[in-house]
């Protein structure tokens, strides 16, 4: 089965792969191997335009979701 997940809010339109993209891009831009991500959570605050993640249950940060 084939599912994705889309958060609408304020007339825009966002979906997980977008959100995981960003969230691994973050990850990578910082020094890190791709493979070195285990676990990643995402929290997603539409009326702050932001993203929240959780790396490896260990580092936190956030992102806009512009």
């Amino acid at each position: 089965m084939k599912s994705t997940f889309y958060i609408e809010y304020y007339g825009k339109q966002i979906d997980e792969a977008s959100l995981v993209k960003s969230a691994k891009a973050i990850w990578t831009k910082s020094g890190k191997k791709a493979g070195d991500l285990k676990s990643l959570n995402l929290y997603v605050k539409p009326e702050e335009n932001m993203a929240y993640y959780v790396f490896n249950d260990d580092e936190t940060g956030s992102f806009s979701i512009d």
